[in-house]
């Protein structure tokens, strides 16, 4: 584990969210309120969850907000991570539910699930920054790819997103390519 738990599962959930709209196909996975409640439930949410039309269209504009942490370099990120937490009032406090230990929370209990996936990505990311691991979160290495990933390896070995099977493809390539060189 590099970071907490919470941190990580933050960080992933954000990625996930982010390459929602990054699909290779051009479909968005989160199209649909229903494709939220999916992401709510997978991501094991506590917190507000109102269903409709308006929370989702809330949720794709922090998508896009959180979307840029992967295009700034680590001082923009620590601005942009500053600004998402004021604009939040967010007020960290340890909490302890649902079977898991502390971790942490900067959100009132009753706000919009956006607000949630903003401040408890922009936790995740503080915590990337101050420990100086900016490097990562990066995109995906693949040909024609814009998904975004979180390398939570030990050697930093990850290249390739999940969204899009890149990491398959890339592979593939280089075994064709090697077989015709033979």
């Amino acid at each position: 584990m590099v970071f907490a738990r919470d941190t990580e599962a933050n960080l992933q959930a954000a990625v996930e969210l982010v390459n929602s709209a990054r699909r290779r196909d051009g479909q968005d996975a989160l199209a649909s309120v229903d494709d939220l409640d999916a992401f709510y439930r997978r991501w094991a949410y506590s917190v507000r969850h109102d269903g409709d039309d308006a929370e989702l269209a809330q949720v794709h504009d922090a998508r896009a907000v959180l979307g840029r942490l992967w295009d700034v370099d680590r001082d923009e990120a620590a601005a942009l991570v500053n600004t998402i937490l004021r604009d939040a009032s967010a007020v960290p406090f340890l909490t302890r539910h649902d079977g898991m230990d502390w971790h942490l929370h900067a959100t009132v209990p009753d706000a919009p699930l956006a607000t949630v996936m903003l401040v408890e990505t922009a936790m995740g990311v503080a915590d990337v920054i101050r420990s100086d691991e900016y490097d990562r979160l990066r995109r995906c290495a693949g040909e024609d790819c814009t998904a975004v990933l979180v390398d939570l390896s030990r050697n930093r070995s990850r290249r390739f997103c999940d969204v899009n099977n890149c990491g398959n493809r890339a592979h593939v390539a280089a075994y064709r390519a090697r077989q015709s060189t033979d």
